[in-house]
């Protein structure tokens, strides 16, 4: 065979393969640069991570021995899960457990009525991991009903913003730690109930979250509302919009991308607070769970300490970025939402 020949299979050979290319390119909008910058650079930068982490960690020795490296903290990952299955399989043995009893109990006395009793063992992992996003989106929601609605009659009067913004400027820099003390001895004195809705360490974290993100929705709201172009304010008036309508139509469309940038600001807020309450304020989630194992103190208590680090971590960006999509959705200017 000769080399033009077999020049030319080799070549015959590459077109189904950048047809291929060329038909994925087109279809996912991917090009090699920006599959290289989107998978391949962050995947570079990990990987350098998990081998720095893993030599430091070699070299740093604590009083319950080695700092865990990555491959003791996958472990842990695997523990925690079958901590979890196991506690749900105790759990589902109880409730079994409980309903046969009943039923022999309505055999013999038709009359009996059957007494159902919660299981009462011990929050898990991800039982712990649910508690959090429940309290930290219970705070976020309840401080957005309050700033959104605060934060555009601050931006649409300007006597009302110079009266309320010596008191944001105030209560802005405040950390949770000093909010925890107040907020626990009002909840202790306000909310007395025999039989309580929830608990209230679960109020306690809550409610300290919701100041804590109050005030990045407020002002970035207040600031996009002020900003609005006053070619819109004409034609709201042209058309003699009424204040609400005006509010509907012409001032929330604008201030979207603002109003957006103001909650991600303050669910990234939220999410830090949270694990600084919950710490405080013993309600069962992420906080409780790392300062459990600081306290534990147990040859793995370092590692699961590092799982619940990950953990926080990864549930932070996820709920930045489902931030981001929503803002993506709902706001007409694409080009403020693209990172």
């Amino acid at each position: 065979m000769s080399e033009a020949s077999t020049v030319g299979q080799v070549e015959s050979s590459k077109q189904p393969l950048l047809s291929l290319l060329n038909d994925l390119v087109g279809k996912t909008g991917f090009t090699p640069k920006s599959v290289f910058q989107t998978f391949v650079l962050p995947l570079i930068g990990v990987c350098a991570f998990l081998l720095i982490w893993s030599a430091a960690a070699q070299k740093i020795d604590t009083s319950l021995g080695k700092f865990p490296g990555p491959a003791v903290v996958w472990e842990q990952f695997g523990s925690l899960y079958d901590e979890h299955v196991t506690e749900r399989e105790k759990a589902e043995a109880f409730y079994e457990r409980q309903e046969k009893r009943n039923a022999a109990r309505m055999e013999k006395d038709p009359d009996y009525i059957p007494k159902t009793r919660a299981y009462t063992g011990k929050e898990t992992f991800l039982d712990q991991i649910g508690t959090s996003l429940v309290t930290v989106m219970s705070g976020f929601l309840l401080a957005a009903m309050v700033a959104i609605p605060l934060g555009i009659a601050i931006g649409l009067n300007k006597t009302l913003s110079a009266a309320v913004n010596p008191v944001i400027q105030i209560f802005k820099p405040v950390s949770p730690l000093a909010w925890l003390p107040l907020v626990t001895m009002v909840v202790s004195a306000v909310y007395v109930s025999p039989d309580p809705l929830v608990a209230k360490s679960f109020l306690n974290s809550m409610i300290t979250v919701m100041l804590c993100c109050l005030w990045p929705m407020v002002i970035n709201t207040s600031v996009g509302v002020s900003s609005l172009d006053n070619d819109l304010v004409n034609v709201s008036r042209v058309l003699k919009l009424s204040a609400i309508k005006h509010v509907q139509k012409i001032v929330l469309p604008a201030s979207v991308p603002m109003i957006f940038t103001g909650m991600r600001l303050s669910l990234g807020v939220a999410w830090m607070v949270l694990i600084a309450a919950e710490m405080l304020a013993q309600n069962p989630g992420l906080g409780k769970f790392v300062w459990d194992e600081f306290q534990n103190g147990s040859s793995n208590s370092l590692a699961r300490i590092m799982v619940a680090v990950i953990v926080i971590g990864v549930i932070g960006f996820g709920l930045d970025r489902t931030m981001l999509s929503i803002q993506r959705y709902a706001s007409w200017d694409k080009s403020k939402s693209s990172h």
